[in-house]
């Protein structure tokens, strides 16, 4: 595993990234991007009608650069728009995210959002949109346990992040339509 990588942990609210990257802090830094965005000054405060604090994650990346010495985790769901080495995306079955969002507390306005991005595989759409071409590795949470999860990514990060153009891996992305 390379030393020094920067590796995005993205998807829908609900899929499992934080509860990943716990898994992987024993080994490895796990930042949290609403972190970054307060100590970059690029977090608004809450907005009342969600109980979110945007992240002008735009402002944020151009910004930031990463300057680490060890794995590093970048643990949030707009986390594939910073400059980054690979990029996890964490996906989950709308039925199984209505659930985990349920648990949250979620109202049902927020939860309907959530679950209409992942069906319309928002994140690809914004990967595509802006050309992002990263290594990619895509896994769906539905399927896995998080233990599961977190030893895909290991291996993926063992096989120095193996992965094939975006265009090619959209093309054969995990779609609930």
């Amino acid at each position: 595993m390379g030393e020094g990588l920067c590796i995005a942990v993205s998807g829908t609210p609900g899929t499992g990234k934080s509860t990943v990257c716990q898994l992987l802090s024993s080994d490895f830094t796990i930042v949290s991007l609403s972190e970054l965005a307060e100590e970059y000054g690029c977090l608004d405060s809450v907005d009342l009608a969600d109980g979110a604090a945007p992240v002008d994650i735009h402002r944020l990346a151009d910004e930031w650069e990463f300057v680490g010495e060890s794995l590093t985790f970048i643990d949030g769901h707009l986390s594939h728009f910073l400059d980054v080495d690979g990029i996890v995306l964490l996906r989950s079955k709308p039925e199984d995210l209505r659930s985990r969002l349920l648990t949250r507390g979620y109202d049902e306005v927020k939860i309907t959002a959530n679950i209409e991005w992942e069906m319309i595989s928002g994140t690809w759409s914004e990967l595509v949109e802006f050309e992002i071409e990263t290594p990619l590795l895509e896994i769906d949470t539905s399927s896995k346990s998080p233990e599961q999860t977190a030893e895909t990514i290991r291996s993926w990060l063992a096989s120095n992040l193996p992965s094939d153009s975006i265009q090619t891996l959209r093309a054969d992305a995990i779609s609930w339509l």
